[in-house]
Protein backbone atom coordinates (compact mmCIF):
# COMPACT_ATOMS: atom_id res chain seq x y z
CA UNK A 1 0.00 0.00 0.00
CA UNK A 2 1.38 3.32 -0.95
CA UNK A 3 -0.08 6.33 0.93
CA UNK A 4 -2.32 7.15 3.85
CA UNK A 5 -4.63 9.87 5.14
CA UNK A 6 -6.23 9.58 8.57
CA UNK A 7 -8.77 11.22 10.82
CA UNK A 8 -9.34 11.20 14.56
CA UNK A 9 -12.84 9.98 15.47
CA UNK A 10 -14.84 7.64 17.71
CA UNK A 11 -14.39 6.71 21.33
CA UNK A 12 -10.62 6.13 21.28
CA UNK A 13 -7.62 8.00 20.00
CA UNK A 14 -4.76 7.43 17.57
CA UNK A 15 -2.01 9.91 16.86
CA UNK A 16 0.41 9.54 13.97
CA UNK A 17 3.55 11.52 13.26
CA UNK A 18 5.40 10.58 10.10
CA UNK A 19 9.09 11.06 9.49
CA UNK A 20 9.59 14.42 7.81
CA UNK A 21 8.12 17.83 8.66
CA UNK A 22 6.59 18.39 5.23
CA UNK A 23 4.43 15.23 5.39
CA UNK A 24 3.32 16.11 8.93
CA UNK A 25 2.07 19.51 7.83
CA UNK A 26 0.28 17.99 4.83
CA UNK A 27 -1.40 15.46 7.09
CA UNK A 28 -2.73 18.21 9.33
CA UNK A 29 -4.19 20.09 6.38
CA UNK A 30 -5.86 16.97 4.99
CA UNK A 31 -7.20 16.17 8.45
CA UNK A 32 -9.07 19.47 8.61
CA UNK A 33 -10.48 19.12 5.10
CA UNK A 34 -11.58 15.52 5.68
CA UNK A 35 -13.57 15.97 8.90
CA UNK A 36 -16.70 16.93 6.95
CA UNK A 37 -16.22 13.91 4.69
CA UNK A 38 -16.08 11.58 7.68
CA UNK A 39 -19.24 13.05 9.13
CA UNK A 40 -21.01 12.52 5.81
CA UNK A 41 -19.81 8.91 5.60
CA UNK A 42 -20.90 8.19 9.17
CA UNK A 43 -24.35 9.66 8.54
CA UNK A 44 -24.86 7.77 5.28
CA UNK A 45 -23.82 4.49 6.92
CA UNK A 46 -26.08 4.90 9.94
CA UNK A 47 -29.31 3.91 8.20
CA UNK A 48 -27.67 0.86 6.62
CA UNK A 49 -26.05 -0.23 9.87
CA UNK A 50 -29.32 0.04 11.74
CA UNK A 51 -30.75 -2.66 9.47
CA UNK A 52 -27.72 -4.96 9.78
CA UNK A 53 -27.95 -8.00 12.01
CA UNK A 54 -24.69 -9.19 13.53
CA UNK A 55 -23.67 -12.83 13.64
CA UNK A 56 -22.52 -14.55 16.83
CA UNK A 57 -19.79 -17.15 16.31
CA UNK A 58 -18.09 -19.07 19.10
CA UNK A 59 -15.01 -21.27 18.99
CA UNK A 60 -14.38 -24.39 21.05
CA UNK A 61 -11.26 -26.61 21.12
CA UNK A 62 -13.42 -29.67 20.44
CA UNK A 63 -14.63 -28.33 17.08
CA UNK A 64 -13.00 -29.88 14.02
CA UNK A 65 -11.85 -27.21 11.57
CA UNK A 66 -9.27 -29.20 9.63
CA UNK A 67 -6.36 -27.70 7.69
CA UNK A 68 -8.03 -26.42 4.52
CA UNK A 69 -5.01 -24.64 3.05
CA UNK A 70 -2.26 -27.08 3.96
CA UNK A 71 -1.25 -27.19 0.28
CA UNK A 72 -0.66 -23.42 0.17
CA UNK A 73 -3.28 -22.77 -2.53
CA UNK A 74 -5.32 -19.75 -1.44
CA UNK A 75 -8.38 -18.06 -2.94
CA UNK A 76 -7.90 -14.61 -4.52
CA UNK A 77 -10.01 -11.91 -2.89
CA UNK A 78 -10.02 -9.25 -5.62
CA UNK A 79 -12.97 -6.84 -5.30
CA UNK A 80 -14.53 -8.80 -2.45
CA UNK A 81 -15.96 -5.83 -0.61
CA UNK A 82 -19.24 -4.23 0.34
CA UNK A 83 -20.05 -0.56 0.96
CA UNK A 84 -23.57 -1.16 2.27
CA UNK A 85 -23.33 -3.82 4.98
CA UNK A 86 -20.89 -6.42 6.35
CA UNK A 87 -20.68 -9.74 4.51
CA UNK A 88 -18.65 -12.75 5.57
CA UNK A 89 -15.53 -13.08 3.42
CA UNK A 90 -15.76 -9.45 2.26
CA UNK A 91 -14.24 -6.24 3.59
CA UNK A 92 -16.83 -3.67 4.64
CA UNK A 93 -15.50 -0.41 3.21
CA UNK A 94 -16.68 3.15 3.87
CA UNK A 95 -16.14 3.87 0.19
CA UNK A 96 -15.16 1.86 -2.88
CA UNK A 97 -11.45 1.35 -3.64
CA UNK A 98 -9.97 3.96 -5.93
CA UNK A 99 -12.58 6.59 -5.04
CA UNK A 100 -9.79 9.10 -4.35
CA UNK A 101 -7.82 8.27 -7.49
CA UNK A 102 -5.43 5.48 -8.49
CA UNK A 103 -2.93 4.12 -6.01
CA UNK A 104 0.28 2.17 -6.27
CA UNK A 105 0.81 -1.54 -6.01
CA UNK A 106 1.95 -4.45 -8.09
CA UNK A 107 2.36 -3.64 -11.77
CA UNK A 108 1.54 -7.09 -13.10
CA UNK A 109 0.18 -10.46 -12.02
CA UNK A 110 2.81 -12.95 -10.89
CA UNK A 111 3.17 -16.56 -12.11
CA UNK A 112 1.93 -17.80 -8.73
CA UNK A 113 -1.67 -17.10 -9.82
CA UNK A 114 -3.46 -20.27 -10.87
CA UNK A 115 -6.86 -21.77 -11.75
CA UNK A 116 -7.86 -18.93 -14.10
CA UNK A 117 -6.47 -16.41 -11.61
CA UNK A 118 -9.01 -17.35 -8.94
CA UNK A 119 -6.31 -18.79 -6.66
CA UNK A 120 -2.64 -18.25 -5.90
CA UNK A 121 0.08 -20.64 -4.78
CA UNK A 122 1.80 -19.27 -1.71
CA UNK A 123 4.61 -21.78 -2.20
CA UNK A 124 5.46 -20.24 -5.58
CA UNK A 125 5.09 -16.58 -4.64
CA UNK A 126 8.42 -14.77 -4.38
CA UNK A 127 9.37 -12.27 -1.68
CA UNK A 128 11.52 -9.16 -1.54
CA UNK A 129 15.15 -10.07 -0.97
CA UNK A 130 17.49 -8.75 1.69
CA UNK A 131 17.79 -8.92 5.45
CA UNK A 132 17.77 -5.59 7.27
CA UNK A 133 17.77 -5.43 11.07
CA UNK A 134 15.98 -2.69 13.01
CA UNK A 135 15.64 -1.50 16.59
CA UNK A 136 11.95 -1.79 17.38
CA UNK A 137 10.31 0.02 20.29
CA UNK A 138 6.87 -1.21 21.37
CA UNK A 139 5.13 -0.65 24.69
CA UNK A 140 1.65 -1.56 25.93
CA UNK A 141 0.11 -0.64 29.27
CA UNK A 142 -3.37 -0.31 30.78
CA UNK A 143 -4.21 2.92 32.55
CA UNK A 144 -7.70 3.68 33.91
CA UNK A 145 -9.37 1.15 31.64
CA UNK A 146 -7.50 2.31 28.55
CA UNK A 147 -4.97 0.22 26.62
CA UNK A 148 -2.13 2.54 25.62
CA UNK A 149 0.14 1.27 22.87
CA UNK A 150 3.13 3.11 21.43
CA UNK A 151 5.47 1.89 18.71
CA UNK A 152 8.03 3.16 16.25
CA UNK A 153 6.57 0.66 13.74
CA UNK A 154 9.88 -1.18 13.36
CA UNK A 155 9.68 -4.95 13.94
CA UNK A 156 10.86 -6.14 17.33
CA UNK A 157 11.58 -9.74 16.46
CA UNK A 158 12.48 -10.03 12.80
CA UNK A 159 14.42 -8.44 9.97
CA UNK A 160 12.84 -6.94 6.85
CA UNK A 161 13.62 -7.09 3.18
CA UNK A 162 15.50 -4.33 1.38
CA UNK A 163 13.30 -1.41 0.34
CA UNK A 164 12.96 0.31 -2.08
CA UNK A 165 12.89 -2.88 -4.14
CA UNK A 166 16.07 -2.96 -6.20
CA UNK A 167 15.81 -3.31 -9.98
CA UNK A 168 18.12 -6.33 -9.59
CA UNK A 169 15.64 -8.03 -7.25
CA UNK A 170 13.40 -10.53 -9.15
CA UNK A 171 10.46 -9.06 -7.21
CA UNK A 172 10.88 -5.77 -9.10
CA UNK A 173 9.47 -7.31 -12.28
CA UNK A 174 6.09 -7.54 -10.57
CA UNK A 175 6.15 -4.86 -7.86
CA UNK A 176 8.54 -1.91 -8.01
CA UNK A 177 7.76 -0.57 -4.52
CA UNK A 178 9.84 2.66 -4.38
CA UNK A 179 9.27 3.35 -0.67
CA UNK A 180 11.80 3.14 2.16
CA UNK A 181 11.06 1.91 5.68
CA UNK A 182 11.12 4.84 8.12
CA UNK A 183 10.74 5.16 11.85
CA UNK A 184 7.22 6.26 12.81
CA UNK A 185 5.65 7.54 16.02
CA UNK A 186 2.36 5.69 16.52
CA UNK A 187 0.34 6.07 19.70
CA UNK A 188 -2.93 4.24 20.34
CA UNK A 189 -5.31 4.82 23.26
CA UNK A 190 -7.93 2.09 23.07
CA UNK A 191 -10.58 0.73 25.42
CA UNK A 192 -9.23 -2.25 27.34
CA UNK A 193 -12.78 -3.65 27.43
CA UNK A 194 -14.47 -2.57 24.19
CA UNK A 195 -18.22 -2.22 23.92
CA UNK A 196 -19.74 -3.71 20.78
CA UNK A 197 -21.70 -1.43 18.46
CA UNK A 198 -25.31 -2.24 17.64
CA UNK A 199 -24.07 -2.86 14.08
CA UNK A 200 -20.49 -3.24 12.76
CA UNK A 201 -18.63 -0.22 11.40
CA UNK A 202 -16.98 0.17 8.00
CA UNK A 203 -13.28 0.70 7.36
CA UNK A 204 -10.99 2.57 5.01
CA UNK A 205 -7.34 2.01 4.20
CA UNK A 206 -4.31 2.46 6.41
CA UNK A 207 -3.79 1.17 9.94
CA UNK A 208 -6.58 -1.06 11.25
CA UNK A 209 -4.54 -2.62 14.06
CA UNK A 210 -1.15 -2.92 15.65
CA UNK A 211 0.63 -6.24 16.11
CA UNK A 212 2.68 -7.23 19.15
CA UNK A 213 5.72 -7.30 16.85
CA UNK A 214 5.33 -3.50 16.84
CA UNK A 215 4.20 -3.46 13.20
CA UNK A 216 1.05 -1.83 11.80
CA UNK A 217 -1.69 -3.99 10.29
CA UNK A 218 -3.55 -2.87 7.13
CA UNK A 219 -6.64 -4.51 5.64
CA UNK A 220 -6.49 -7.18 2.95
CA UNK A 221 -6.66 -4.85 -0.06
CA UNK A 222 -4.18 -2.85 -2.06
CA UNK A 223 -5.29 0.63 -3.21
CA UNK A 224 -7.02 -0.83 -6.27
CA UNK A 225 -9.26 -3.20 -4.33
CA UNK A 226 -7.10 -6.20 -5.22
CA UNK A 227 -6.05 -8.94 -2.82
CA UNK A 228 -2.81 -7.50 -1.39
CA UNK A 229 -1.61 -10.94 -0.30
CA UNK A 230 -1.92 -12.26 -3.83
CA UNK A 231 -0.74 -9.21 -5.82
CA UNK A 232 1.74 -7.17 -3.84
CA UNK A 233 5.16 -8.56 -3.03
CA UNK A 234 6.19 -8.32 0.59
CA UNK A 235 9.37 -9.48 2.29
CA UNK A 236 9.73 -12.95 3.80
CA UNK A 237 7.89 -11.80 6.95
CA UNK A 238 4.93 -10.47 4.97
CA UNK A 239 5.69 -6.76 5.37
CA UNK A 240 6.45 -3.74 3.19
CA UNK A 241 6.36 0.09 3.46
CA UNK A 242 3.85 2.57 2.05
CA UNK A 243 4.59 6.11 0.82
CA UNK A 244 5.39 7.64 4.21
CA UNK A 245 7.61 4.69 5.12
CA UNK A 246 5.13 2.91 7.41
CA UNK A 247 6.07 -0.76 7.40
CA UNK A 248 2.97 -2.96 7.66
CA UNK A 249 1.40 -6.37 7.16
CA UNK A 250 -1.73 -7.26 5.19
CA UNK A 251 -1.63 -10.97 5.98
CA UNK A 252 -0.59 -13.24 8.83
CA UNK A 253 3.17 -12.81 9.10
CA UNK A 254 5.19 -16.00 8.84
CA UNK A 255 7.55 -14.44 11.40
CA UNK A 256 4.90 -14.52 14.13
CA UNK A 257 5.71 -17.93 15.56
CA UNK A 258 2.87 -18.44 18.06
CA UNK A 259 -0.37 -18.31 16.08
CA UNK A 260 -2.57 -20.15 18.55
CA UNK A 261 -6.21 -19.12 18.71
CA UNK A 262 -5.67 -18.38 22.42
CA UNK A 263 -2.63 -16.12 21.91
CA UNK A 264 -3.03 -12.37 21.43
CA UNK A 265 -0.82 -11.25 18.53
CA UNK A 266 -2.23 -7.75 18.13
CA UNK A 267 -5.02 -5.27 18.80
CA UNK A 268 -7.52 -3.70 16.44
CA UNK A 269 -8.03 0.05 16.57
CA UNK A 270 -11.41 -0.57 18.20
CA UNK A 271 -9.67 -2.25 21.16
CA UNK A 272 -10.57 -5.88 20.51
CA UNK A 273 -7.64 -8.33 20.54
CA UNK A 274 -6.39 -10.27 17.52
CA UNK A 275 -5.32 -13.92 17.75
CA UNK A 276 -3.91 -16.56 15.48
CA UNK A 277 -6.09 -19.23 13.79
CA UNK A 278 -4.63 -22.48 15.17
CA UNK A 279 -6.98 -24.26 17.59
CA UNK A 280 -4.68 -27.26 17.84
CA UNK A 281 -2.46 -29.30 15.53
CA UNK A 282 -4.09 -29.76 12.12
CA UNK A 283 -7.09 -27.75 13.30
CA UNK A 284 -6.89 -24.25 11.83
CA UNK A 285 -9.72 -21.75 11.49
CA UNK A 286 -10.44 -20.11 8.13
CA UNK A 287 -12.78 -17.32 7.03
CA UNK A 288 -15.78 -19.67 6.85
CA UNK A 289 -15.42 -20.40 10.59
CA UNK A 290 -15.68 -16.72 11.60
CA UNK A 291 -18.30 -13.97 11.63
CA UNK A 292 -18.75 -11.11 9.17
CA UNK A 293 -16.00 -9.06 10.87
CA UNK A 294 -13.56 -12.00 10.85
CA UNK A 295 -13.91 -12.72 14.52
CA UNK A 296 -15.29 -15.14 17.09
CA UNK A 297 -15.90 -15.47 20.82
CA UNK A 298 -13.74 -17.90 22.77
CA UNK A 299 -11.35 -18.21 25.71
CA UNK A 300 -8.01 -16.47 25.15
CA UNK A 301 -5.08 -15.37 27.30
CA UNK A 302 -5.57 -11.61 27.70
CA UNK A 303 -3.50 -9.48 30.06
CA UNK A 304 -2.32 -12.53 31.96
CA UNK A 305 -5.73 -14.14 32.48
CA UNK A 306 -7.82 -16.67 30.60
CA UNK A 307 -10.97 -14.78 29.57
CA UNK A 308 -13.91 -15.50 27.32
CA UNK A 309 -14.18 -12.59 24.90
CA UNK A 310 -14.80 -11.53 21.35
CA UNK A 311 -11.62 -11.28 19.27
CA UNK A 312 -10.56 -11.04 15.66
CA UNK A 313 -8.65 -13.91 14.06
CA UNK A 314 -5.90 -13.68 11.46
CA UNK A 315 -6.29 -16.47 8.91
CA UNK A 316 -4.38 -17.80 5.95
CA UNK A 317 -7.15 -16.86 3.53
CA UNK A 318 -8.69 -13.56 2.43
CA UNK A 319 -9.66 -11.19 3.99
CA UNK A 320 -6.88 -12.34 6.35
CA UNK A 321 -7.85 -10.15 9.30
CA UNK A 322 -10.41 -7.56 10.47
CA UNK A 323 -13.06 -6.97 7.80
CA UNK A 324 -15.35 -4.64 9.77
CA UNK A 325 -15.23 -3.13 13.24
CA UNK A 326 -17.29 -4.51 16.12
CA UNK A 327 -16.65 -1.48 18.36
CA UNK A 328 -16.11 2.26 17.88
CA UNK A 329 -12.73 2.92 16.28
CA UNK A 330 -10.04 5.50 16.74
CA UNK A 331 -9.70 6.54 13.12
CA UNK A 332 -11.03 6.47 9.59
CA UNK A 333 -8.52 6.20 6.76
CA UNK A 334 -9.34 7.62 3.37
CA UNK A 335 -7.54 7.74 0.05
CA UNK A 336 -4.81 5.74 -1.67
CA UNK A 337 -2.69 3.54 0.60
Amino acid sequence: MRSKIFLIAGGAMISFVSAGVTLFILTQVIHKVSVATTATLSTSKASNQAKTETTTVTTTPSTTYGDTYANGILPVGDNKYSTTAPQKGNIYLCQAPGANGPGGGASTRGPWFTNNNTEYDLNKKISVSGKVSWTGNYTMKIVNGQRIITTNDLPLSHATGTFPISTSDPAHAYDGNPNSIKTQTLSFTLPASPTALSAPGCMGGGTIGIMTTGVALFNGFDAEGRDAGAWEIQDSCGGHPQISGEYHYHTLSSCITDVSSTTVIGYAIDGYPITGPTVNKGNIMTTKDLDECHGTTSSIMLDGSLVNTYHYVMTQDFPYSISCFKAATASTHLGPQ
